[in-house]
């Protein structure tokens, strides 16, 4: 059976030999539409049917890149972080607890341990989705966390 020269199609994605992209990286996707600089616009940014052009929004931009390689590093060793954040305020919530006489705050201290538990993986999770936009905000807001939840007793337990 003879072969069809457009199986080869199939092998290859349009953009495969994009000078730009890094070695072993793929074009995904079209690329996006550039502008008109012929059409005119308003103080607002407004083309003349009402509708404001996003390509002139700097969050636009930020937020339509990828991610580098040193933000995913970043990231990761901040996950790593949280991680071991949440291991030591396990093994602090897992340890001698104080007795208290009033059942109440017995109960109290309890919870107030399990959430610091979940607080390190809640502080990421967090950031990582209400910060995504926002490239340099997600990095200060996790090293923000990183430092406000420090496991306090798991260090200085001696």
């Amino acid at each position: 059976m003879p072969r069809d020269p457009d199986d080869d199609d199939a092998l290859r994605w349009e953009g495969d030999d994009d000078p730009t992209l890094a070695p072993g990286w793929k074009t995904v996707g079209a690329p996006a539409a550039a502008a008109s600089l012929d059409e005119p616009r308003d103080e607002a940014g407004h083309n003349g049917e009402g509708v404001r052009d996003s390509a002139d929004e700097p969050e636009a931009a930020d937020a339509a890149s990828p991610t580098s390689s040193v933000e995913l590093v970043a990231l990761g060793v901040l996950g790593g972080v949280y991680l071991l954040y949440a291991i030591g305020w396990l093994v602090a919530a897992l340890g001698e607890q104080p007795f208290f006489d009033d059942p109440v705050a017995q109960f109290m201290y309890a919870l107030g341990s399990w959430f610091a538990v979940l607080a390190a993986p809640l502080w990421f999770g967090a950031v990582l989705w209400l910060a995504s936009g926002h490239r340099r905000a997600r990095v200060i807001w996790l090293i923000v966390g990183a430092v406000l939840l420090l496991p306090v007793p798991f260090l200085l337990r001696g």
